[in-house]
């Protein structure tokens, strides 16, 4: 352990004396330093312990006593070491009530101590306690590793709590907690999502402290029984965002009841590097997966079931044997600012993430400047996009910047391997509507239970609609008939020529005529099913009503 003032004082070589300050004996020394200067403080740190003869400085005059001790006890040294035999045969008066009345330690050092013997007692007492906590650190670095190949994450957390005596939990890419050791810290790392959540907004490598003890609630060990409440809540948890890429893909959370020490340091680093490297040999595996998905993805679109499900295997066949969903992702953006597809890292981390914990398969393969997936119907995967768009949607009509991953998402409806290729058309129609509507997510069942005349405000359906149409109404506005109202009574009634001319109010005959002229001045035949749709399509884009 770091040399405190109470080693020293039982150092049998130093002969150290305690004149004041008696019960404050066990706090930490970081360094022994000598000074006769009359104002040291300019030049400590804290944490010093101040060796003097008292050359330059009047050790009798209370007043000026109390001056120097305050100034020291403020700038943080934590012990006055005096020597006696030099300036004076003891230490004045003056200076022990001094040190008494501001509780700072005082060690009456004799003649035959040198201070260089301290010295050397604190460098060597500070050396020992670094090497204790290297070597500490290696042992624990070795534990961690094998726990790491034998029982994977999971195994690493238990021995990481077990070494900093505290709990340790691993978020995935979406923020959800995946593993936590003792048992118990699952609950208590389930409160820090949001904050896991704003230290995911920073590039790797970042980390953040969050909370820390208000009481002396003891220490939890990795095997201790759930703590009090109290307790549990008191803890520092220190956070650690994992990966080598600008993302973050996991984070690591550890909590203690006090600040680490060198020792639990060591552990924690090595935790982040083992985590780290099983992160990124897993994205090579993952990269080589992706390579196999996108060759099945192709033979699903190219109708060939048979071969997919062949090339698919263990890895992907199960997804093939169920219904499906297809997504395509784009980022909102038309022009992407460098890595197109980093928009959509969130989404597919989410998907993926979901998927492992549900032991779900998801097949996501970049393309162009989209992203397909395919995952299961009613799957984990699929909610957690669903989830994941609309806390995007939010963001964006709540006025927040969600800038950098916004995104527009089609989602199909549910298929199975023959009918793949359908599938991919309905997401794409379906991303296209997202789109055009400002959307985020749209699904192409939602598209098909609602009605088509929402997508009639599209402007070049209106463009359209008005250049149909514009013969027709510059003939009413010259005063020669009402065409347009009669053309849209005519269709609204199927063509019935009575029921349309009562609900305009004139003769069928008249009507007749009128439906005439509009065949005559737009050059087509109502009798055609074509020009009939259209123009009402046309009559409801352009109505008022």
């Amino acid at each position: 352990m770091a040399p405190t003032l109470a080693s020293l004082v039982h150092h049998s070589a130093l002969k150290l004396t305690v004149r004041a300050g008696g019960d404050r004996l066990d706090v930490p020394v970081r360094w022994a330093h000598v000074s006769e200067l009359a104002d040291p403080v300019p030049y400590m740190e804290g944490g010093e312990l101040l060796l003097i003869t008292a050359l330059k400085l009047d050790a009798e005059d209370p007043q000026a006593m109390r001056r120097y001790v305050r100034r020291l006890a403020g700038a943080g040294v934590v012990g006055l070491g005096f020597a006696v035999g030099v300036a004076y045969d003891e230490i004045p008066k003056a200076l022990v009530e001094a040190a008494e009345k501001e509780g700072l330690p005082l060690l009456e050092v004799p003649r035959r101590t040198p201070f260089l013997a301290i010295s050397k007692a604190v460098s060597a007492a500070i050396a020992a306690d670094q090497y204790r906590a290297v070597t500490a650190g290696f042992a624990a670095q070795r534990e961690l590793t094998k726990q790491a190949l034998a029982a994977g994450p999971e195994g690493l957390l238990s021995a990481l709590a077990s070494q900093v005596d505290g709990w340790a939990a691993l978020y995935d890419a979406s923020g959800s907690v995946v593993a936590a050791a003792p048992e118990w810290a699952g609950r208590r790392a389930a409160r820090l999502t949001a904050e896991v959540e704003r230290l995911r907004e920073r590039p790797t490598p970042a980390s953040a402290v969050v909370g820390g003890p208000s009481g002396s609630a003891p220490a939890q060990g990795a095997g201790d029984a759930k703590p009090a409440e109290s307790a549990e809540n008191a803890d520092r948890v220190e956070l650690h965002s994992l990966g080598a890429g600008r993302r973050p893909r996991a984070t690591l959370a550890v909590g203690t009841a006090a600040a680490l020490g060198t020792a639990e340091r060591y552990a924690v680093h090595s935790a982040i590097a083992l985590l780290t490297l099983t992160m990124e040999r897993s994205r090579s595996l993952q990269a080589a997966e992706q390579r196999l998905g996108a060759a099945v993805l192709r033979m699903l679109l190219a109708g060939e079931p048979d071969h997919a499900r062949a090339v698919a295997g263990d890895l992907y066949g199960e997804l093939l044997d169920a219904p499906f969903r297809v997504l395509v992702a784009e980022p909102a953006s038309t022009k992407p600012a460098g890595d197109p597809l980093a928009g959509l890292a969130g989404l597919v981390d989410v998907a993926e993430s979901a998927a492992a914990r549900s032991g779900e398969a998801v097949l996501v393969v970049p393309e162009g400047g989209r992203l397909v997936a395919l995952a299961a119907d009613g799957g984990a995967a699929v909610a957690a996009c669903t989830r994941y768009a609309a806390a995007r949607e939010g963001k964006r009509t709540g006025g927040g910047d969600g800038d950098e991953d916004a995104m527009v998402v089609g989602l199909s409806a549910p298929a199975g391997p023959i009918a793949a290729a359908a599938a991919y058309k309905q997401a794409e129609q379906a991303l296209s509507v997202a789109r055009r509507r400002g959307r985020v997510l749209v699904e192409h069942e939602q598209l098909a239970a609602g009605s088509v005349l929402p997508l009639l405000a599209d402007d070049a359906v209106k463009a359209f609609a008005d250049g149909l149409l514009r013969a027709l109404r510059e003939h009413d506005a010259n005063g020669r008939g009402d065409l347009v109202a009669s053309l849209r009574a005519w269709l609204s009634r199927h063509g019935q020529w009575d029921a349309a001319a009562a609900d305009l109010g004139v003769h069928r005959h008249t009507l007749r005529y009128r439906m005439r002229r509009v065949e005559e001045i737009l050059g087509r035949s109502l009798d055609d099913p074509d020009a009939r749709m259209e123009l009402w399509l046309a009559l409801k884009a352009t109505s008022t009503e």
